[in-house]
């Protein structure tokens, strides 16, 4: 047998007869199809992926774009509170002041009120003790003098009607 007749020769014969019946069946067709399809398969996952990327950036631009105006609406709120409780403040200074005069005055006008009715007592005590004091002279001085201050009343009286 010749040399070149060896496990190699026939080993090199099988895999020519294995490609051929590759070829025959139409097989590197069929991987080329599989292949054309798995590329059009990834083509359109490509496709897919760009076109939910282009919706991300949309909806990132969207959602900073609300955040932007939710923190301007935020800003906005804070400084209406911050002028209500400042207005209110005010308010509520002006009605305290308001108050405390009221309650001033009203405090002032009981403390006239008390003066004035101590004044009063004060002179209807001096009068009470005025009047005793006139009675208590005019009892003594009528107990001395008693006749003589009678009938000098008797005789103005009298000069008096004539």
């Amino acid at each position: 047998m010749p040399e070149w007749l060896d496990n190699s020769f026939f080993a090199m014969v099988g895999l020519v007869v294995f490609l051929g019946l590759m070829v025959f069946f139409g097989v590197p067709g069929i991987i080329g199809k599989m292949l054309d399809g798995k590329i059009k398969q990834i083509e359109t996952d490509i496709a897919e992926a760009k076109r939910l990327r282009e919706e991300a950036a949309a909806l990132l631009v969207e959602y900073e774009q609300k955040r932007v105006a939710a923190e301007k609406e935020a800003e906005g709120i804070v400084a209406a509170a911050k002028e209500e409780a400042e207005r209110l403040t005010v308010e509520a200074q002006a009605s305290l002041a308001d108050l405390v005069a009221r309650r001033t005055a009203a405090v002032e006008d009981k403390i006239a009120q008390a003066e004035a009715q101590a004044v009063a007592e004060v002179r209807a005590r001096s009068a009470d003790i005025a009047i005793e004091a006139a009675r208590s002279v005019l009892s003594d001085e009528m107990n001395k003098n008693g006749g003589k201050v009678v009938d000098a009343a008797i005789a103005d009286v009298a000069s008096r009607l004539n």
